[in-house]
């Protein structure tokens, strides 16, 4: 078989884009022996070129500048693993622009600029993929956007926030109050010092929103869907829903009833039957229910460095593989949705 190189630019070497580099770098030889495709990391944007980090990676490899990346003709495909909305979506216009397939991590700039982004996949002819913007390593978007295409779907609910579900779950198996197990949980680093986005319920309408433009084509932005998050979650709460068989979950959801769609995010009551109340600490799930194919669910871990770099680098994969047979464009891979 002969060898293809493909280069990729990386930007950012935070939690992903080092899960990424890592995924690559001890799964190589697989990866080239099931391809044929020699997966090459070429040159990775960082705001500190000086800061030890766990993973080694060759000095010059390393640059401050983004131009470096979206205006290198050598580089293929770059991996946005930068976060935040902006500079992060201009990056990536400006890759694509320039002729580079994009993969992208970043939920929120997914969710704020879907429509954009895919335009512009779409007008410049390249592909354009975010596997892992929703729940980490839980394939679900290529689930949705291959194998299940063929359904109309009625509902999708999802544990989409680790952090929020692993307080839920200490305070449940515990009898901990919220305000101790955030704590723990940050010592732990399962939250953020900072942890509002996810405690409120922000990160989980960004997927949500993304979730949405794939099962029901429609185009809802992570501000217009109602969002509740677990602050205000009592002790005594956990103890009431115990008692009647139920567990408290973080709930993303979106149903279609009667020809309206009805979503948001919020603390629900879940009978211990259903199958996302079994669903604990750090762990996501995604429960959908299509015309065809029923009931389904997607379980695993939904962040974390490892199971995001496999999710982004399963993006890069398929890329690569995509150009390596001359076919470098299709507007499923560059749009995700019907």
């Amino acid at each position: 078989m002969d060898k293809k190189t493909i280069n990729i630019g990386l930007m950012g070497l935070g939690n992903v884009g080092a899960g990424t580099y890592k995924t690559l770098e001890m799964n190589f030889d697989s990866i080239l022996a099931n391809t044929g495709i020699d997966f090459k990391i070429t040159k990775i944007l960082v705001k500190d070129l000086e800061k030890q980090r766990d993973i080694n990676v060759p000095k010059d490899l390393l640059t401050q500048n983004p131009d470096d990346l979206v205006s290198d003709p050598n580089i293929d495909i770059i991996a946005e693993l930068l976060g935040g909305i902006e500079p992060a979506t201009d990056y990536m216009l400006k890759a694509m622009q320039n002729g580079k397939h994009v993969v992208t991590a970043n939920k929120a700039a997914v969710a704020a600029n879907f429509e954009v982004l895919r335009n512009a996949a779409e007008q410049n002819k390249v592909m354009f993929r975010y596997e892992a913007s929703v729940a980490g390593g839980i394939p679900i978007l290529n689930a949705l956007t291959t194998a299940l295409q063929a359904n109309q779907f009625e509902e999708v609910l999802g544990i989409l926030n680790g952090t929020t579900n692993y307080i839920l779950t200490q305070m449940t198996d515990f009898g901990l109050n919220y305000a101790d197990v955030l704590r723990i949980a940050q010592e732990k680093g399962f939250a953020e010092a900072d942890p509002t986005d996810d405690v409120e319920g922000f990160d989980a309408a960004n997927k949500l929103s993304i979730l949405i433009s794939l099962v029901f084509g429609k185009r809802v932005k992570p501000d217009e869907i109602p969002t509740e998050g677990i602050t205000k979650i009592t002790k005594e709460d956990i103890e009431r829903a115990t008692q009647t068989g139920h567990k408290v979950k973080l709930i993303a959801s979106a149903k279609l009833e009667n020809g309206k769609l009805n979503y948001s995010v919020k603390p629900t009551l879940l009978p211990l039957t259903h199958p996302l109340a079994g669903v604990s600490n750090e762990f996501n799930a995604v429960f959908v229910k299509g015309n065809a194919v029923g009931e389904l669910m997607f379980y695993g871990k939904g962040a974390g460095p490892l199971p995001t770099g496999s999710a982004v680098m399963g993006d890069i994969i398929e890329i690569g593989k995509a150009i390596a047979k001359g076919a470098s464009y299709d507007i499923k891979v560059a749009g995700g949705s019907k």
